[in-house]
């Protein structure tokens, strides 16, 4: 492995463990877009495994598409891309309580599984 993919998947561990973190701390919309940190961060990582270079994006649809992600981890960053500035501003969180955290816990655990499957 690449040592710069290393340290974008430790990175991506690292927000999967804080957004549990907060979670238990009842922290929804931080823990929502720490997921979605951390998918970003997977798939950034295998990214720079495949091709040799960090690219610059947020957008989860278009780094799973490019890496070749089933439809299950498609549909997966489709969702926690919506975290990204749905939970930092004032009227977008309020749709986070735990059962949305549950679930986005789920499939950031999902992609960064499947990345690291994949490098």
């Amino acid at each position: 492995m690449r040592e710069e993919a290393k340290e974008w998947i430790g990175k991506a561990k690292r927000d999967l463990d804080a957004a549990r973190y907060n979670y238990k701390g009842d922290l929804y919309e931080v823990a929502a877009f720490l997921c979605q940190q951390s998918a970003e961060k997977a798939l950034k990582a295998l990214y720079i495994e495949k091709f040799g270079e960090l690219i610059k994006t947020h957008d989860l649809h278009f780094l799973a598409k490019k890496l070749g992600a089933t439809s299950e981890i498609m549909d997966s960053c489709n969702e926690l891309s919506t975290y990204f500035v749905e939970s930092r501003y004032p009227g977008g969180y309020a749709k986070f309580g735990a059962q949305n955290v549950i679930e986005a816990l789920r499939k950031a655990e999902m992609v960064l599984e499947w990345a690291k499957g994949k490098i």
